[in-house]
């Protein structure tokens, strides 16, 4: 009775092993817009440090995870104190009819203009900010859930969970400012690097280290390369990033390194041609090429986990 039993509890644990994936992309989506947020600067500024209202950044990581918008912006606004009752009306004085008429308020110069009471500008949270915010732990949510459903329970699961949540928050990033931080990129490309060694070293395993780091310093050579021909177009965090997604996709060989390196550049060079075609960009604009390096490696990742998983 132990065989029929096999292939539903299997189906189960790769149910439990999706759904605990998707709900973990959930909730580190739900902290990385305000990451996303505070990053979005141009390389001369400073990293934010406060909300969209003004209110500084507390909380967990000193503020770096969460909301954009702080608790003090989502509490609700204190009840107004009641108003005093009105005095009733009185009676005007005998002597009213013979008083003269008060003067007019004084007028001010010809060609000054009266002063305006000072308004501070409002600070809402504009519609992409929350757009983002609504939008990023479902996207999360579904690539973590893909990444299960295709790698399976192999100890890279646990490397591709942990470099999601980055990953999407560089493609935030780069989307808003044209950007990618090296505070994200360097460290991605070496914590992928060391997760996936000690990966390598745990039974069950379906990828190789060397092969991975050798992808990483290849693919970041291809983008160097790329960056010294034309540094107006390839700028070099696309570089930094390189390596880590080399190192990924480096981890299931080298065809699957090329699928992924050469999707990218696909999914870049289509949304180029059809910004030019809706006439909304010239040959010359510039494009974040971040996301599709990112998207066209989770493409390798995921075709790269798929057909080791259909092999075993």
């Amino acid at each position: 009775m132990t065989g029929p039993a096999g292939p539903p509890r299997v189906g189960r644990v790769y149910a439990t092993l999706i759904a605990v994936a998707a709900l973990w992309g959930a909730v580190t989506g739900l902290l990385v817009p305000r990451a996303a947020y505070r990053l979005s600067v141009e390389p001369d500024e400073p990293w934010r440090d406060a909300c969209p209202a003004g209110h500084p950044f507390t909380g967990p990581a000193r503020g770096w995870l969460g909301p954009p918008r702080c608790a003090r912006c989502t509490a609700p606004a204190p009840a107004a104190p009641p108003r005093p009752p009105a005095d009733p009306p009185t009676r005007p004085p005998a002597d009213a009819a013979t008083r003269p008429p008060a003067a007019p308020p004084a007028q001010p110069p010809a060609g000054v203009q009266p002063p305006h009471p000072i308004a501070l500008p409002p600070t809402p949270v504009t519609a992409a900010t929350a757009t983002v915010t609504a939008t990023v732990p479902t996207v999360t949510a579904l690539v973590c859930g893909a990444l299960a459903a295709a790698t399976g329970p192999r100890p890279e699961l646990a490397v591709w969970l942990a470099a999601a949540p980055v990953a999407v928050l560089l493609a935030l990033v780069d989307r808003a400012v044209h950007r990618l931080p090296d505070r994200l990129t360097l460290p991605l490309a070496a914590g992928t690097a060391a997760l996936l060694g000690v990966a390598a070293s745990v039974p069950g395993s379906a990828g190789a280290w060397p092969s991975a780091l050798l992808g990483g310093l290849a693919l970041g050579a291809g983008y160097f390369g790329l960056f010294l021909l034309n540094p107006s177009g390839m700028g070099f965090g696309d570089v930094k990033l390189a390596l880590a997604l080399g190192v990924a996709l480096g981890w299931y060989g080298w065809g699957v390194l090329f699928l992924g390196a050469f999707a990218g550049f696909l999914l870049g060079a289509a949304y180029g041609f059809g910004l030019v075609a809706l006439r909304r960009a010239t040959r010359k604009s510039t494009i974040p090429f971040g996301p599709f390096m990112i998207v066209g490696a989770l493409a390798g990742v995921l075709l790269g986990a798929l057909s080791t998983t259909s092999a075993s």
